[in-house]
C-alpha cells in the first residue's frame, strides 16, 4: 500500500513538474501557444535533453552537492533541456501551426460533415462524368471553340445541373441572366432550366404547418386545399381560407431543403475556390464572387420572412409611385415564419395564359396598363432601389378589369443611391441614342480595369446603338445583350445587382409585348425620362431639393465664418501650422513595434552567438574546475541565450506567416 502511494505521489510530482516546466517554456518563447503542444515539447526536452548531455559529455562527477563542476553540469543540462523543448515547439509550429488542428469534439463533427460532403461530391462527379464535363475541372476551353460545340456543351451543362438538384438548377438560372459573363449559346440553353418538382405529400405539408404555426392547419384555417396550386423544388403553394373568410395562399417550404441547400452551397464554395485556382475559365468568370453572391441570394430566398418584408417594401414603392392598376398580395404577418408564408390570394389569370382577358380590353387600355407597369418598374430601379428581378409573364396576374398583380418576391434586386443614379443616367443615354453619353454612363456603372480603350468602347457602343436603337421599333433585349458582350470583351466587371436591373428590363420587354403587342420599351423609357425631368424642375420638387440641401449645409455654413476668422488670424500673426499625425493608426504602430522587436532580437541573437564563438576560441580563461574555465561557462551561457532568441524568432516568424 505504501509502495502504491509512493508511486502515485511520484507520478503526480512528475506531472506537476512537467506542467510547470511547460508553462516556463511557453513564457520563455514569448508567444502564447497551445497547452497540448507545449506539454509535448516539454516532455520531449525532458527526455532528449539529458540523453544529449550524457552522450556528449562524460558522466557527472561523484562529488558533494556544492561541487562547482556538478553545479555547472546541472546548469548545462537544464539549458539543453530548455533549448530542446523550444526547438521542438518551433519545429511543431513550423509543420503544424497553432490552431490549424481542431479539438476532439470539433474533429469528430467535421469528420461526419466531411463524410456527408464526400458522398455528395462523388454524386456530383458522377453527374459531370455522365454528361462529359469532368475534363472542364482541369481545362475549361477544350472542345468549345465553335458555336456548334458551345451549344452542345451548353446542353450537357443544363442536363447536368438538372440532375445535380435544386441548388445547381438555381445556379444555372442565375447564370442564364449574366450575358456579360457567358456566351449567348449558354445563356439561351440555361434559360430553359425548369424549377419544377413533384407535389409533396399532404402529411409532410401538415407536419411543417403544425410545427411553424403552433397548431394543426385545421385549427388555423377554415379550409385548406390538400392539392397544391403549384409545386417547385423549394416550396409548394396551397389555397386556403381564413377564419374571417379571406381567401389566402399558403407557401410551405419542403422539409429538409434548407440543410440540403446549405450543404450544396458549401460544396459550391469549395469547388469555386478549387476551380479558380486551377482553371482559366473560372478566373475569367470570377467564379468565387459569383458563387458567394448566389449563396447569399438563395439563403435569403429560403427565409420566407424576408419575402414577407420584400412584399411590404415593394407595396410601399407602389404607393409612392401612385400605381392604380398594379398591386402585390398582402401578407398576413401573424402566420408568416421562416418556412411558411401566408398571403392574400390575388384574383386573375397568369399573363402568359390571359389572351382571352386581354382580348376583352381595348388596345389603348392595354397600352395604358403597359405604360404604368414600365413606370412602376423604372421607379423601383431608379427611385426606390428595390425591384422585382424576374418579372416574366408567369409572375404577373391579370384581373378581368386589366389590373396586374406581381407574384414571387422571394428574391429582389437592391441598388444603392450611387448605383441607382448611374443606372438612371445609362437608361436616359440609351433612350437618347448618344454614344458618348452611353459610354460615359456605362464606364461609371461597371468596375474598370487599370487600362480601358475608351475610344474603342465608344466606337463599339455607337455601332450597337446604330443597330438596335435606330429608327423604327427598338428591341431592348438584343441591345442589352450586345452591351453585355461588349463589357465581356473589354474585361469590364458588372456588379451583380446592376446586371439584375438590366435583366429585369430585358425580361420586362417580353412581358410588355405580351401585354400590349408591339410595345416599344425604349420609346416608353423616353416618355418616362421626360416625365421625370419635368417633375424634377417642378416648383414643389425644386423647393424640396433646396430645403434638403440647406438642411445638410446649414451646420457647415454656421461654423464657416468662425473657422475662416481663426485661419485668417493665425496667418496674420504667423501661427498657421499644418499638423500631420504620423502612425496615427494603432495597427501601424503595432506593426512597427513588432518589427523593431524582431530586429532587436535578431541583433541580440547574432551578437550572443558571435561572442560565444569568440569566448570558445580564447578559452579556457580563469579556471573554475580542473577542466572548465570561465570562458567556457560564459560561452555556453551566451550560446544558450543565442539559441533561445533564435527559437523565439522562428516561432514568431512561422506564426506571422500562418496569420498572413
Amino acid at each position: 500500500m505504501i509502495g502504491f502511494l509512493g508511486a502515485q505521489l511520484y507520478l503526480w510530482s512528475v506531472l506537476a513538474s512537467l506542467v510547470l516546466f511547460a508553462l516556463f517554456v511557453r513564457r520563455v518563447m514569448g508567444v502564447r501557444l497551445g497547452m497540448v503542444r507545449t506539454l509535448v515539447a516539454a516532455a520531449t526536452g525532458a527526455t532528449l535533453g539529458p540523453a544529449i548531455v550524457v552522450g556528449l559529455l562524460p558522466p557527472p562527477p561523484e562529488a558533494a552537492t556544492g561541487d562547482p563542476e556538478l553545479l555547472l553540469y546541472t546548469a548545462l543540462m537544464s539549458v539543453v533541456v530548455l533549448v530542446v523543448a523550444m526547438f521542438t515547439l518551433a519545429a511543431v509550429e513550423m509543420l503544424v501551426p497553432d490552431g490549424s488542428l481542431p479539438g476532439p469534439v470539433t474533429a469528430a463533427r467535421e469528420l461526419r460533415s466531411w463524410l456527408r460532403r464526400t458522398g455528395r461530391y462523388l454524386r456530383i462527379v458522377r453527374v459531370l462524368a455522365r454528361h462529359g464535363l469532368v475534363r472542364f475541372l482541369r481545362d475549361g476551353r477544350q472542345g468549345a471553340r465553335t458555336p456548334e460545340q458551345r451549344r452542345a456543351l451548353a446542353r450537357s451543362l443544363r442536363r447536368a445541373l438538372e440532375d445535380a438538384g435544386v441548388t445547381f438548377v438555381k445556379l444555372g438560372q442565375q447564370l442564364s441572366t449574366r450575358r456579360d459573363l457567358l456566351p449567348p449559346e449558354f445563356v439561351a440553353e440555361l434559360s430553359h432550366l425548369q424549377d419544377d418538382a413533384g407535389p409533396l405529400a399532404w402529411a409532410a405539408v401538415e407536419t411543417v404547418l403544425t410545427a411553424e404555426l403552433g397548431a394543426p392547419p385545421s385549427d388555423v384555417f377554415t379550409s385548406i386545399d390538400r392539392d397544391p396550386l403549384a409545386s417547385a423544388s423549394v416550396a409548394q403553394v396551397h389555397a386556403a381560407r381564413t377564419r374571417d373568410g379571406r381567401d389566402v395562399v399558403v407557401k410551405v417550404q419542403r422539409p429538409g431543403i434548407a440543410s440540403q441547400v446549405a450543404r450544396d452551397l458549401d460544396i459550391l464554395d469549395r469547388l469555386a475556390r478549387t476551380l479558380t485556382a486551377r482553371t482559366a475559365w473560372a478566373r475569367h468568370l470570377n467564379l468565387g464572387d459569383l458563387v458567394r453572391g448566389f449563396s447569399a441570394a438563395l439563403t435569403e430566398e429560403l427565409d420566407f420572412r424576408i419575402e414577407r418584408d420584400n412584399i411590404a417594401t415593394v407595396a410601399a414603392g407602389l404607393e409612392a409611385s401612385a400605381a392604380t392598376r398594379i398591386a402585390v398580395p398582402e401578407p398576413h404577418p401573424q402566420w408568416c415564419t421562416a418556412r411558411v408564408l401566408v398571403m392574400e390570394r390575388m384574383a386573375g389569370t397568369p399573363l402568359g395564359a390571359a389572351q382571352a382577358v386581354l382580348g376583352r380590353l381595348g388596345q389603348d387600355e392595354r397600352r395604358a396598363v403597359a405604360d404604368e407597369l414600365l413606370r412602376v418598374v423604372a421607379d423601383q430601379i431608379v427611385r426606390h432601389g428595390v425591384f422585382h428581378v424576374d418579372l416574366h409573364p408567369g409572375n404577373l396576374l391579370v384581373a378581368d378589369d386589366g389590373a396586374l398583380a406581381m407574384l414571387d418576391l422571394g428574391s429582389v434586386g437592391r441598388l444603392g443611391t450611387a448605383s441607382r443614379s448611374a443606372v438612371a443616367r445609362l437608361l436616359v443615354a440609351l433612350a437618347d441614342g448618344s454614344s458618348t453619353a452611353v459610354t460615359d454612363a456605362l464606364l461609371e456603372v461597371v468596375s474598370r480595369p487599370e487600362t480601358v480603350d475608351e475610344t474603342r468602347v465608344e466606337q463599339e457602343v455607337g455601332e450597337i446603338l446604330a443597330q438596335h436603337v435606330g429608327a423604327g421599333p427598338t428591341r431592348t433585349a438584343p441591345a442589352v445583350a450586345a452591351l453585355f458582350r461588349l463589357v465581356a470583351r473589354h474585361r469590364l466587371g458588372v456588379p451583380a445587382q446592376v446586371a439584375a436591373a438590366f435583366r429585369t428590363l430585358a425580361t420586362l420587354e417580353g412581358t410588355l409585348d405580351v401585354l400590349a403587342g408591339g410595345y416599344d420599351l425604349v420609346e416608353g423609357a423616353r416618355r418616362y425620362a421626360k416625365d421625370q425631368a419635368g417633375a424634377a424642375i417642378a416648383p414643389a420638387e425644386i423647393r424640396r431639393t433646396v430645403e434638403t440641401e440647406l438642411h445638410t449645409l446649414l451646420p457647415v455654413l454656421r461654423r464657416l465664418p468662425r473657422r475662416v476668422d481663426r485661419i485668417a488670424d493665425a496667418m496674420e500673426h504667423g501661427r498657421l501650422r499644418v499638423n500631420a499625425r504620423l502612425l496615427a493608426d494603432p495597427d501601424d504602430r503595432r506593426f512597427l513595434t513588432r518589427l523593431w522587436h524582431q530586429a532587436l532580437l535578431t541583433l541580440l541573437a547574432s551578437t550572443a552567438g558571435l561572442m560565444s564563438v569568440v569566448l570558445f576560441a580564447v578559452a579556457p580563461g580563469p579556471p573554475v574546475s580542473d577542466d572548465v574555465g570561465v570562458y567556457h561557462v560564459l560561452g555556453v551561457g551566451l550560446l544558450a541565450g543565442c539559441l533561445i532568441l533564435v527559437m523565439r524568432l522562428l516561432v514568431v516568424f512561422f506564426r506571422g506567416a500562418h496569420d498572413d
